[in-house]
């Protein structure tokens, strides 16, 4: 039986070899595969929020962000031998949860999520393979660490494969 590992909100978990990484409850939030190929490493990150708004996280727990959640991913799958030039991103999530009232930006977190973990990736040198972002639903994403093979799994919808 393969091993499964849940990662949760505003967490990162990685394996090497084999192992399933999966989180639950991709709303606004944005989960991010992260695989090197040649050495079948994988990381899973499921962040909330954009960026830490240049306040210092204040003991916050870093993996919340995109910011500094993927420079700290990096820095501890590079500990393990990736590399940044070979690593395959593939990101889901990021939707639009709730109608609000008004000219608030709260209610387009996921679209702020999406265009801040791009960026990143862009800035990094990182090649995003896939995505499955915004709309307005949740979903579940896998990583099987083994293949790098990332599933999106929604309530009522065909399951996507990347």
């Amino acid at each position: 039986m393969v091993k499964q590992v849940t990662v949760g909100i505003a967490e990162m978990k990685f394996a090497r070899q084999e192992g399933v990484l999966i989180t639950y409850a991709l709303g606004s939030c944005i989960g991010i595969s992260l695989y090197d190929p040649m050495i079948k490493l994988g990381a899973l990150v499921h962040i909330m929020l954009p960026e830490v708004y240049g306040t210092g996280t204040g003991g916050s727990n870093v993996f919340k962000y995109a910011d500094t959640g993927l420079a700290e991913t990096f820095r501890k799958i590079e500990i393990m031998g990736a590399r940044k030039a070979r690593l395959i991103a593939k990101i889901a999530g990021g939707a639009k949860m709730f109608e609000l009232q008004g000219n608030s930006t709260l209610g387009n977190i996921g679209a702020r999520n999406i265009v801040s973990v791009k960026k990143i990736l862009q800035s990094e040198g990182i090649r995003l393979a896939g995505f499955d972002v915004g709309e307005n639903y949740a979903r579940t994403m896998s990583v099987d660490v083994s293949t790098g093979l990332v599933k999106i799994r929604t309530y009522g919808r065909d399951e996507i494969v990347m």
